[in-house]
């Protein structure tokens, strides 16, 4: 038996699977995150607690030892630690936005433009590099109280085993990594002002770490490897490896990946480069901040429950009876495909006569342009997988089918984690089968008629999109 780990935003995750991939049993945790004045922080205490529970509860569930654990979890943001792996602070999240002014104060000198082209990461606010500088300006203390900056599943793993802080190559991709050497990149370290805490990034390990557990949540001695983060997790587990081929992930963020082995560091500095297990392959990814918080935010104001979604989306034709909806909710504004720290959702072509369901569909649709937006700035040009909690909706499903115009493999199940095994399978030489473990669940086409209708659609978009950004660049 395999164990995979998917140490998210919201949700932490344990998926023990059989060695042909099929799902055994799933455990699950909500986690907590803390939103004030821009701040985005987590409990490392609570997060790491569950993750000590789901894997109990898995282990207990499951009808075999496990043999082998995968480890994956969200990426950016800043986990500070001690020596003993404990936390310094709360975790600040990748979906924090304290720090952007400075990322503004970047834009505007070059620095920003400086580091894409070094690294291939375009910096946001929530990712270390301003995260680092941001707390070495206003909490200092708590850096030099620091024995490392982290990534979520370096500190989950790093408590599960007791090894020292470590990261993977893909973790390290943003801001900081040289996505050519494979190394940290310390003219990139010197721009941002961190010189001085250099030391605080942890070792990169190429490929990943393994080590063996200490006994919680999983018994003492079981063989676990550390990462890759839960993108390119999630395109594993997808079987997302040959250049050309895309994933869309329809979770908390919309992450856009499309495989290749073209290193482009040229055009509008947006996304980033995640280095994989392959030297020479990356994923060129475009995480934008829309997701289904932006559709959550939308049901909690008009009070419709997830379930009445797919009816709901059924009521009211393609264009929504002229409702529009930009969705970058997000207290940090956009990241990819473009950076807009200021950025904020629009609605737009309201009226008494507008409804529900007009509100949820002008959403879905709003969201499904910024997944093709990201998609095509990403270089898609082969198939299309798409993964995470939106595949629960199959109207939505099939909206995004017609809005990206191409079909959707769809991937059900914990997919992250699922990748996170795979991951772990090769780090320790076992050997399992991909493409059974990779097999989507369905095919949805997209309908000639309406694909063509979004087709034009999407154009005002990116129009609407170019004032918007203009505005908020004017803030």
């Amino acid at each position: 038996m395999y164990v995979g780990i998917d140490v998210g935003t919201s949700t932490v995750k344990a998926a023990a699977f059989d060695g042909s991939g099929r799902e055994l049993a799933v455990a699950a945790r909500p986690v907590g995150l803390a939103l004030h004045g821009g701040f985005v922080e987590q409990d490392m205490e609570e997060v790491y607690g569950a993750v000590v529970a789901v894997l109990g509860e898995v282990a207990e569930r499951a009808p075999e030892p496990v043999e082998l654990a995968g480890l994956t979890g969200q990426g950016d943001g800043v986990w500070l630690v001690d020596a003993e792996g404990l936390p310094v602070r709360a975790a600040a999240s990748w979906m924090d936005g304290r720090a952007h002014e400075l990322v503004d104060r970047w834009l505007a000198d070059g620095t920003f433009e400086t580091v894409f082209r070094r690294t291939g990461s375009a910096m946001f606010p929530g990712c270390p590099g301003p995260l680092l500088a941001w707390l070495d300006s206003h909490e200092p203390k708590a850096l030099d109280a620091a024995r490392a900056s982290l990534y979520c599943k370096d500190m989950v793993f790093q408590r599960l085993t007791g090894a020292g802080p470590t990261t993977d190559v893909s973790d390290a991709s943003m801001p900081f990594l040289d996505p050519r050497t494979r190394t940290y990149d310390n003219r990139v370290v010197e721009l941002l002002g961190l010189t001085h805490r250099r030391g605080l990034l942890a070792p990169v390990t190429d490929p990943v770490a393994t080590a063996r557990t200490r006994g919680e949540g999983l018994p003492a001695g079981t063989r676990i490897a550390n990462g890759p983060y839960d993108l390119p997790a999630c395109a594993l587990g997808a079987g997302v490896t040959s250049p050309g081929d895309g994933l869309l992930i329809v979770g908390t963020c919309l992450a856009s990946l499309v495989a290749t082995t073209d290193l482009d560091l040229t055009g509008e500095p947006a996304g980033l480069y995640i280095n994989t297990d392959r030297p020479g392959h990356w994923l060129r990814a475009m995480p934008a901040m829309v997701g289904t918080a932006a559709l959550d935010w939308v049901l909690s104001t008009t009070g419709v429950r997830h379930e009445e979604v797919d009816g709901l989306l059924s009521e009211t034709p393609p264009g929504a009876h002229g409702v529009r909806v930009l969705p970058y909710f997000a207290p940090s504004g956009e990241r990819a495909p473009f950076v807009e720290p200021r950025l904020r959702a629009e609605l737009t072509g309201v009226s008494l006569e507008s409804t529900r369901a007009d509100l949820v569909r002008a959403t879905c649709e709003g969201i499904g342009y910024a997944a093709r937006h990201c998609l095509q700035a990403a270089g898609l040009t082969g198939t299309l997988a798409v993964c995470g909690g939106g595949t629960r909706s199959p109207a939505w499903m099939r909206l995004l089918a017609d809005v990206l115009g191409r079909p959707l493999r769809v991937v059900e199940g914990e997919v992250g984690a699922r990748g996170a095994v795979l991951a772990a399978a090769e780090r320790y030489g076992v050997a399992l089968d991909a493409e059974a473990w990779t097999r989507p669940t369905a095919v949805v086409e997209p309908d000639e008629a309406r694909a063509a209708y979004y087709a034009r659609a999407y154009e005002d978009h990116l129009a609407r999109l170019t004032e918007a950004r203009e505005r908020a660049r004017r803030t």
